[in-house]
C-alpha cells in the first residue's frame, strides 16, 4: 500500500506507489509531481500537452499545471512528490533510470538524489505507447504460431526498428528473446500441470519436443522431466 504525502506545504519530496484505473479529470498541486511506471502506463494531458508514462518514460508535471489522466487496469505508478524549486517549472519527459524500476522505496537522501537525476536523464520525445499487456495476450493467445519481430512490430503499428527498440526499453529484452520467455514460461507452466512435453512443444510453437527439452536445459537450467515429476506430487 502506498505511503501517506505529508501535509501541504511541501517541504521534502516524498515516494510513493500508487495503483490508477480510469479515467481522473483534470486538477492541479501546489508541488511537482515525478510520475513513471512500474507495471502498465497512463497516458496524461498536463496544460493541453499529451503525454503518457510507462517503465521507460517518465515525466515532471510543474506545480500548478492542471493535468487528468488515464490508465489502464492494474497500473501502478511510481510518484515523487517534489517541493517546487528552480528546474522543475517545466514539463519535462525523461528517460527513466534503471535502477528505478523496482517498487522499492528510495531512502530520504536518496529521494533528494532522485529529483536531481530525472533532470538530468536524457529527455524524450512523445512516443508512440506499446500496450505490453495487450500484446502479451494477443501473443500468448496463438503462441504455435511463427511471430517474427515485423509481425510484432505490426500489432503495436511501429516499424521493426521502432519496435525493437520500444521492447527494449520496456521489457529489457529484444523480441525475440521476451518471446521465448513468453513460450518457456507457458511451457514451465503446462509441463508442471501434467501436459505431455510434446503436446506442449507443438502448443508452444517448437518444432519438436527434443527442441523444447533443449531450450529448457538452456534458458532456465531445468530439465522437463523434472517439471512434469513435480506434476505428480502437487
Amino acid at each position: 500500500m502506498a505511503a501517506m504525502r505529508p501535509a501541504n506545504p511541501l517541504v521534502h519530496p516524498h515516494f510513493s506507489v500508487r495503483r490508477y484505473d480510469g479515467a481522473h479529470h483534470a486538477h492541479a498541486h501546489d508541488f511537482v509531481q515525478i510520475l513513471y511506471a512500474l507495471d502498465g502506463r497512463m497516458e496524461l494531458d498536463i496544460a493541453g500537452h499529451a503525454a503518457s508514462v510507462d517503465a521507460a518514460s517518465g515525466i515532471v508535471i510543474p506545480a500548478g499545471a492542471g493535468h487528468g489522466y488515464w490508465a489502464e487496469r492494474g497500473a501502478r505508478i511510481a510518484v515523487i512528490d517534489a517541493p517546487d524549486q528552480p528546474g522543475l517549472t517545466r514539463l519535462r519527459r525523461f528517460q527513466v533510470p534503471a535502477p528505478w524500476r523496482t517498487a522499492a522505496a528510495p531512502a530520504a537522501d536518496a529521494l533528494l538524489a532522485n529529483v536531481a537525476l530525472a533532470l538530468q536523464a536524457p529527455r524524450l520525445l512523445v512516443r508512440r505507447p506499446v500496450d505490453l499487456a495487450r500484446l502479451r495476450r494477443q501473443v500468448q493467445s496463438a503462441l504455435h504460431e511463427d511471430w517474427p519481430t515485423a509481425r510484432l512490430a505490426a500489432l503495436c503499428h511501429l516499424s521493426p526498428q521502432r519496435f525493437h527498440t520500444r521492447l527494449l526499453e520496456l521489457a529489457g529484452a529484444t523480441p525475440q528473446a521476451w518471446l521465448r520467455a513468453l513460450r518457456l514460461d507457458q511451457a514451465q507452466q503446462w509441463l508442471a500441470q501434467g501436459r505431455s512435453l510434446e503436446a506442449t512443444a507443438l502448443a508452444c510453437g517448437y518444432a519438436s519436443a527434443s527442441a523444447l527439452a533443449y531450450a529448457l536445459r538452456r534458458e532456465r537450467g531445468v530439465g522437463a522431466r523434472v517439471l512434469r515429476h513435480s506434476s505428480i506430487h502437487i
